[in-house]
């Protein structure tokens, strides 16, 4: 196989106390840009793929992109489908020789996520692939939610510990405060670490940190000066970033920073050479941009050097 599965980075990334980037990719720029930060950063790298990526992409056309980035970067290198939602997401990707899936159950009662999620991980196993899954719902939080209110959305540390029993998963998703998106917090950022702590001693795996984003002020400045209207943006700063893969985390997804870094770079390109319309001349800035933020975040991550 010539992607490594889940299991074989994130254990030694467990193991070494480091995090690997997982990053979303959809067409051929962004997979370029991640691949060549591995490569000069030699750092492993998950291709994360979402069920909305491989309808704009086909499925076809995004294993093949992702394959061609594994084999020229020559660092250990995970295809993962990112937030799988039904059985047949996760079928159809182990089919097409995807490494690891992650089955997102969040949103079902306990026992149909357990469930369904040991049904794909039978599978998924017995194909040679690792599974990912999420208890607990990711949302936007502020710094005065109660107790309850965080009881309501933030994975129980007692139901992790049984989810991942019952299961059999290689990975754990769990949400502690983050969100997807550019609109993760308003004021200071809160993530529940004593949480984080607890269900890290209680799984004994590797952890997913999703919508950890960083949001940084430059690419937000950057995109604003050319016309982006992102007011009130925030995402998790590098220092929470630090605790937590010193807490367990060993995954750490990056979509929102990518994105964003493209977004600002293209708005450069067509504000300042309003006559340009060769797509190479136009795309090639943004995949500078998305390979340098990529960069940051593995050096972050401590998985630099680590291929």
């Amino acid at each position: 196989m010539i992607f490594a599965t889940l299991k074989e980075v994130l254990d030694r990334a467990r193991a070494g106390k480091y995090a690997v980037g997982a990053f979303n990719i959809n067409d051929m720029e962004i997979a370029k840009a991640i691949g060549g930060a591995a490569k000069e950063e030699r750092s492993p790298v998950i291709l994360a793929v979402s069920p909305s990526a491989i309808k704009y992409a086909g499925i076809e056309y995004i294993y093949e992109i992702a394959r061609v980035t594994a084999d020229n970067s020559g660092v250990p290198t995970v295809l993962h489908l990112d937030h799988g939602t039904s059985f047949d997401d996760c079928i159809q990707c182990i089919r097409y020789g995807w490494s690891s899936v992650m089955f997102d159950g969040s949103k079902l009662p306990f026992e149909e996520n357990v469930k369904q999620t040991a049904d794909i991980v039978r599978i998924a196993h017995a194909a040679g692939v690792s599974v990912e899954a999420e208890l607990g719902k990711l949302a936007g939080v502020e710094g005065h939610v109660s107790v309850e209110e965080k009881d309501a959305i933030f994975t129980n540390p007692g139901e992790a510990k049984l989810f991942v029993d019952r299961t059999g998963v290689d990975a754990l998703a769990v949400a502690i405060g983050t969100s997807h998106g550019a609109y993760k917090f308003k004021g200071e950022a809160n993530l529940d670490f004593p949480r984080l702590e607890n269900i890290e001693k209680l799984v004994n795996m590797p952890i997913v940190l999703h919508g950890a984003s960083g949001v940084p002020k430059y690419v937000l400045d950057k995109a604003a000066k050319y016309g982006a209207k992102l007011p009130g943006a925030a995402g998790v700063p590098n220092d929470a970033i630090k605790t937590a893969i010193s807490l367990g985390v060993a995954k750490i997804n990056i979509d929102t920073d990518i994105r964003l870094a493209m977004t600002a770079a293209i708005r450069q390109v067509l504000a300042e050479k309003p006559e340009e319309f060769d797509p190479r001349k136009i795309f090639g800035p943004a995949e500078d941009a998305m390979k340098a933020v990529a960069k940051g975040k593995m050096q972050l991550f401590g998985s630099s050097g680590r291929a």
